[in-house]
């Protein structure tokens, strides 16, 4: 036995550590090459010359793109403005019910993204609520209108959270200094706080734009006629089976999203580093109010945008309880006793993006620990593809994986499903757990690695614990995103594997209102209630570790 005992600052256990840190280290950069790059490089290799030629001379996809553009500013900049003058007045004027108005973008983002699009046609449609019911209107908003009030709607969240956060960092100093010199409230507003907001306005408005090229689900439901690349990619694969066009489309999509994360990215490095050095706590005057008009404004404001929110959970609520939406408001339970007919589709989709968020958060937590905690080389090739996705439609990633499980023969459409959903919302984990590390000193490492522990002691004892808050958060948004993920899976799915949100789009697409609206109410019961469980032990953990 002594003879097999190594002194405890000897080469042999040194050796050890580094080779086991550095086989994770290189099965993280294979996952990403295999599952990231490969798939990627088989969409740029797979269409031809002539399928370039045929998308760029036809005037039917000049129109796509040319709507696509269309869409992505207009969208952007109501999303954008919504989203700053909720913001405002929940952090900085003087309303009444701040702390409900605060919670409901939240509530929003944590909704799986599938009831927009379906809220929409029951509120807005031909036999809407508002349109039909209340105002009496014949019309039809299906179509550009239709389509900037859902992605309006579904993507003002992503900048309150965005604005809201740069407001609160902004110095009280220089709103007091202004004050001081005799300037109202509208003029520090717009010449103080709308400035020193400029750079956090301009990142929530490259991320919205992003997400707003990357939507399918309310094009798919809500655009009828007007034709968008994101689903243009899907319907010339599956419709016209035109592999190279939908290639070529895909392609001219994911150009303006890479350029728009590259500028997003470098933005937010930007606004970080200003705030870093200008912030302050001083509070020298006491908080001016908004004048009563402002307030006023702001209040009904944000009133009848949460009642907008609000009336999206209630139509799919109440449309699951009524016979056929807008005809027949008979009270039924009928819907809701055929959903035993999808019970697999519920499981399918509570499973796979319970797994995806598991290995998602995984993969995000490593990485981010290679990147920022290591000195190993070819760290930004790792940072690089870990935020691919993020400026890659779902779509066309979709459709990506679709063709390198074809060129592999690769059968598996769980296993695939799977890797779309942990792929797709990665980068949102990844930037999550980036900003938790860089919370915790570095002087811990090293403390940990001069008591014996090595790399990855480090990160299971020391960084993971620490950042239980930020994991489990990622872990949430990607459980609920992938839950009602639509664009990434739906090149992937298959008789075998069908999926809740697929079904729900495709009985919104056959005039099931009834059974779409109980199948989303179910399946959003579900992933709130196991979100609750999950906090809730979480909190249980934690006491008990006390």
């Amino acid at each position: 036995m002594s003879n097999n005992r190594q002194p405890a600052g000897g080469k042999p256990p040194a050796r050890i550590k580094f080779s086991s840190i550095n086989a994770l280290y290189l099965a993280v950069i294979f996952l990403l090459t295999a599952f990231v790059v490969f798939p990627l490089a088989c969409v740029l290799i797979s269409p031809r010359t002539k399928d370039f030629v045929s998308v760029f001379t036809s005037s039917v996809w000049r129109g796509a793109m040319l709507n696509t553009l269309l869409e992505c500013l207009c969208s952007t900049t109501l999303s954008v403005l919504v989203g700053y003058l909720f913001a405002y007045a929940v952090i900085k004027a003087d309303i009444p019910f701040k702390k409900f108005f605060g919670f409901i973008p939240i509530l929003h983002l944590m909704t799986p993204p599938f009831v927009g699009g379906l809220s929409f046609i029951l509120l807005f449609g031909r036999q809407g609520f508002f349109t039909k019911t209340l105002l009496g209107l014949d019309v039809s908003l299906y179509g550009f209108r239709g389509l900037l009030i859902a992605q309006v709607l579904c993507f003002f969240p992503i900048a309150y959270l965005i604005c809201a956060q740069v407001l609160r960092r902004v110095p009280p100093s220089l709103e007091q200094a202004a004050r001081a010199m005799g300037a109202s409230k509208a003029k520090i507003a717009l010449t103080i706080t709308l400035p020193l907001c400029a750079n956090g306005i301009l990142s929530a408005a490259l991320f919205i734009a992003v997400s707003v090229l990357s939507d399918f689900g309310n094009p798919m439901i809500v655009a009828g006629r007007f034709r968008v690349l994101a689903v243009e990619v899907y319907t010339q694969l599956t419709g016209w089976v035109s592999a190279g066009t939908s290639c070529v489309l895909g392609i001219i999509l994911v150009l303006p999203s890479v350029a728009l994360f590259i500028a997003q990215n470098h933005f937010m490095k930007r606004q970080n580093a200003k705030f870093a050095t200008v912030g302050s706590k001083s509070s020298a005057l006491p908080e001016k109010k908004s004048s009563l008009v402002t307030r006023i404004f702001l209040f009904i404001f944000c009133a009848f945008i949460s009642l907008l929110i609000l009336s999206q959970f209630a139509s799919i609520l109440i449309g699951a309880f009524q016979k056929l939406w807008g005809i027949n408001t008979a009270f039924t339970t009928s819907h809701f006793k055929m959903m035993g007919k999808y019970s697999r589709e519920l499981f399918n989709s509570i499973t796979f993006a319970f797994i995806a968020a598991i290995f998602s958060t995984l993969l995000a937590s490593l990485s981010v620990f290679f990147v920022n905690r290591t000195s190993l080389p070819c760290k930004k090739y790792l940072d690089i593809c870990v935020q691919i996705p993020a400026a890659v439609p779902g779509s066309l990633f979709g459709l990506a994986l679709s063709l390198a499980s074809n060129l592999l023969h690769i059968h598996a459409s769980a296993f695939m499903i799977i890797v779309a959903m942990t792929v797709a919302f990665m980068p949102f984990s990844y930037r999550i757990i980036s900003t938790v590390f860089s919370q915790i000193k570095s002087t811990l490492d090293d403390a940990s690695l001069s008591l014996g522990a090595n790399k990855i002691q480090v990160l299971s004892t020391v960084l993971l614990p620490l950042s239980r808050g930020g994991v489990f958060s990622s872990f949430i948004y990607d459980f609920v995103r992938g839950v009602g993920t639509i664009s990434s899976v739906i090149f992937l799915v298959s008789f075998k594997t069908p999926l809740a949100s697929i079904k729900i789009l495709n009985l919104a697409e056959q005039g099931e209102w009834g059974k779409a609206a109980a199948l989303a109410t179910v399946l959003t019961t579900l992933t709130f209630g196991l979100l609750l469980i999950g906090k809730a032990v979480i909190k249980f953990k934690i006491k008990g570790s006390r």
